[in-house]
């Protein structure tokens, strides 16, 4: 009982601490419009990832634009998975007849051992299947789908498009800039080539492009008019709440090979968001940048465990105050588009109660013009006040 007492108070000082619960009214997002809804990877938290199944899915749920991560092939055909490694997302390790494809190559500086997609032609891609990602969620459709190309994913939202009678975007992600031209493998053009293709060249195309890196971003500036967004990330969070860095998630790794000292926390600063200005059209922080949260540290320098499940997680922290980051953006003319939102308990904060509609309502009440997220119809919900 007193347990639950000193919990409630907590609670409520932290409530406090967001927009919403202080009665203040939503800060509008920079062009006056709806937040939009994108689909993090597709329906991600409901269906493997980065499949067309995800996709659709996602579609149907409301999503306004589809995330397909892209990574290219060996004979340079542009597929989409969240990393060139395959093994997290597919079941290339359970398949016999590529064991000897398992190798080690630094990524972003990191040696790393795995089965790479740019060892493997399309053809071969095309015989693995799918796999969910995270542990926790429903492994019942493992197996069962194909890796998607990057033109199935266009196909797709065009096909979709005109049969719901409203336009689905899509928001590709170049993974790794750097390691995929050390392969001989850059593929800006060629995807400004197939947006191309489908008749996207202009800002007002439904499409953004987005990147952790900077140079490939200052590139596609110079050949293109579509919207380009400055992805920034970052390692963890400390017990107060605040974002850690460490490489490879401390700076662009662009800025690493330059030996730039920047890290992703000085290019979020107000200086830093008016250079990001200067080549991209907007900003998708890690959503920590946004609203943190903080352990509660007991006499013995750990942290509480404050549900009493015998573990620590995201539910033994409560948020701090919301930074200035959004307002900051704006100020410089940038859309902030955060990421990623995910509706298991255990990756929300104590202050939400187990519910994800209060996180995304937290946050949409500072204005940001977009969220990802795994499951896009929480977000929709929280949006449209369903």
């Amino acid at each position: 009982m007193t347990k639950t007492l000193l919990f409630s108070t907590s609670l409520a000082a932290a409530l406090a601490l967001l927009p919403l619960a202080a009665g203040a009214e939503p800060a509008p997002t920079l062009s006056g419009q709806r937040p939009l809804v994108i689909a993090h990877r597709g329906a991600s938290g409901y269906l493997p990832e980065h499949t067309l199944e995800a996709y659709r899915r996602a579609i149907a749920l409301g999503a306004d634009y589809i995330e397909p991560d892209l990574v290219s092939t060996k004979d340079g055909v542009l597929v989409v998975r969240h990393e060139p490694m395959l093994s997290g997302t597919t079941d290339v390790a359970e398949r016999p007849e590529f064991a000897g494809r398992k190798t080690t190559r630094k990524l972003d500086g990191i040696e790393t051992t795995d089965w790479f997609a740019n060892d493997f032609t399309l053809a071969e891609i095309k015989t693995l299947r799918a796999r969910q990602a995270f542990a926790d969620r429903d492994q019942s459709h493992n197996g069962k789908y194909e890796i998607p190309t990057f033109q199935e994913v266009i196909d797709l939202a065009k096909a979709e498009s005109a049969r719901s009678g409203r336009t689905i975007g899509i928001y590709p992600e170049t993974k790794h800039p750097t390691y995929h031209a050390s392969l001989g493998l850059a593929f800006e053009d060629k995807l400004l080539d197939m947006l191309k293709a489908a008749g996207w060249t202009e800002k007002n195309s439904p499409v953004f492009i987005q990147s952790f890196e900077t140079a490939n971003l200052k590139y596609l500036r110079r050949k293109t008019q579509i919207r380009l967004v400055q992805l920034v990330d970052g390692d963890g969070v400390d017990k107060d709440g605040k974002v850690t860095l460490a490489a490879p998630f401390d700076r662009p790794y662009d800025f690493a090979v330059l030996g730039d000292k920047r890290s992703f926390q000085d290019m979020l600063s107000a200086e830093g968001l008016k250079e990001i200005a200067t080549y991209a059209d907007g900003v998708g922080p890690w959503k920590a940048y946004l609203i943190g949260a903080k352990q509660t540290i007991g006499p013995d320098g750990k942290p509480k465990d404050l549900n009493g499940d015998g573990k620590i997680d995201e539910r033994d922290r409560t948020v701090i105050a919301p930074s200035d980051v959004v307002k900051n953006a704006h100020a410089a003319g940038l859309l902030v588009h955060p990421w990623a939102y995910r509706s298991e308990a255990s990756r929300l904060a104590a202050d939400y109660n187990g519910d994800p509609i209060a996180e995304y309502k937290a946050h949409l009440a500072l204005g940001v013009d977009g969220v990802f997220t795994d499951f896009t119809d929480h977000a929709v919900k929280a949006r449209d006040g369903q």
